[in-house]
């Protein structure tokens, strides 16, 4: 029952990703001194730090052909609950860290049992999970933004430089490392791991695996877990950026992972991709945001380029799934 999560096809679509990632690099230091600085180098890095973590929980899930939309908003109530551990209740940091975490793991083991055990659709389920913790996060701090001022170092979480100390020439942000330890053991999982092996079988053939005698529904909430552990990664290093947890930030960041998840060539019929590709993905979608607003392009046509981006890429994931057919 091994699956291999990348093919011939998978990895054309990585080279065309990293192709297309520095055709864009290029092209905006071309049209813009200001693009290619180190200090806007480390701004992009520092936004795809979010995204992109985000963006390695939401591939697991596709991987098994599911989906959540609540990922933009868990992220949010993660960061408020942090913030009510840490600023409300005065307690340490290192528990504020694990009440993030933790309360990501179990929104995602909830999802889990919804799509698992109920046999809710996954669109539907994580849409309702979207709508729960919205709704949660304004409930909680009752509309109001929650500040880390009186918390010692949890700004340095996202925006202190373990590597700037020691290379004062490339202050790389923590939150660029947080993303990719996170990322480098999700590979890991994927790849040596049993919960790995059946990520990818559920994927390609939930049915067969489950008539081989595997507990599917088990493993199915299991990898939900796992991503919403990862959102509260997310919720921390977000709060730290801002120094803040917002209770009505979070939607739209959804969109922006389930593109880069895409772009980076995990298809959205399950059974392939790589956490790599997840990489380049969210990349692309951080430099293609940076650039537009360095050549002062309009917000709303940024936004406008986004929506473009995920039309294109699920598009190009449906032509491929028609091409293995």
């Amino acid at each position: 029952m091994g699956v291999k999560q990348s093919g011939r096809g998978g990895a054309q679509q990585k080279l065309l990703a990293f192709a297309s990632l520095i055709v864009l690099v290029i092209g905006f230091s071309l049209a813009s001194p200001n693009f290619f600085q180190v200090s806007n180098i480390m701004a992009i890095l520092q936004a795809t730090s979010v995204n992109g973590v985000l963006a390695v929980g939401v591939t697991l899930i596709i991987i098994t052909g599911g989906i959540d939309l609540s990922i933009g908003t868990l992220m949010t109530f993660c960061a408020v609950m942090a913030g009510v551990v840490l600023t409300w209740a005065g307690m340490p940091l290192s528990l504020g860290v694990l009440t993030a975490i933790t309360t990501g793991a179990l929104c995602g083991l909830f999802s889990g049992s919804l799509v698992a055990r109920m046999k809710i659709p996954p669109f539907i389920a994580t849409l309702g999970m979207m709508l729960v913790l919205k709704g949660l996060s304004l409930i909680v701090t009752g509309t109001k933004p929650i500040y880390f001022n009186d918390t010692p170092g949890f700004t340095f979480i996202a925006q202190g430089s373990v590597v700037g100390e020691l290379i004062p020439a490339f202050p790389m942000p923590n939150g660029v490392l947080v993303l990719f330890l996170v990322a480098g053991v999700s590979a890991w999982i994927l790849g040596r791991t049993v919960l790995g092996r059946y990520t990818f079988a559920l994927g390609s053939n939930e049915e067969a695996v489950r008539l081989s005698g595997v507990n599917t529904d088990f493993w199915k909430i299991a990898i939900y877990t796992l991503a919403g552990g990862i959102c509260g990664i997310a919720g921390l290093l977000i709060a730290s950026r801002l120094n803040s947890a917002q209770p009505a930030l979070g939607l739209g960041y959804e969109l922006e992972a389930i593109a880069a998840v895409v772009i980076g060539g995990t298809s959205l019929a399950g059974g392939r991709g790589t956490i790599l590709g997840t990489l380049i993905g969210a990349l692309i979608m951080s430099v293609l945001t940076n650039g537009l607003r360095v050549l002062s392009v309009a917000p709303e046509w940024q936004t406008v380029v986004t929506g473009a981006i995920i039309i294109i890429a699920v598009y190009a994931d449906q032509m491929r799934v028609r091409a293995r057919k």
